[in-house]
């Protein structure tokens, strides 16, 4: 079962004022596809829903990057990551992200293998 409104306990960065100390789950999202992403839901894993855009009616640009924050009072670590292309509406998911000991994730899109990778830092 999903958490209720689950968009309230993620906080885009650029959006809130900075916490006096971070939650453990904050990540760095970068964007090196060579597309805008339209979307992105993270959720706990095995949900069952994603909940709401974290992003809002933002965009994150080819090249770009959005700090992902959550609120201090979340507890779980085990997390699931989706994003949208803006360009045909597609999708790339990811499964059972610890984000208690992820800073950074890196996605990739390679051409030849149409395919999206991320890499965790």
């Amino acid at each position: 079962m999903r958490l209720p409104s689950l968009a309230a306990l993620l906080l885009i960065a650029s959006a809130v004022p900075a916490l006096a100390e971070d939650a453990k789950q904050d990540f760095l999202l970068v964007n090196k596809t060579g597309y805008e992403l339209h979307a992105v839901y993270v959720s706990p894993s095995h949900a069952d829903d994603w909940g709401d855009d974290v992003m809002g009616d933002n965009t994150i640009p080819d090249g770009g990057r959005v700090e992902i924050k959550f609120h201090r009072a979340v507890k779980t670590c085990s997390w699931d990551l989706k994003v949208i292309y803006t360009v045909d509406s597609s999708s790339a998911v990811w499964h059972d992200i610890d984000l208690c000991t992820v800073e950074k994730i890196t996605i990739k899109y390679n051409k030849n293998t149409d395919t999206t990778n991320a890499s965790y830092e």
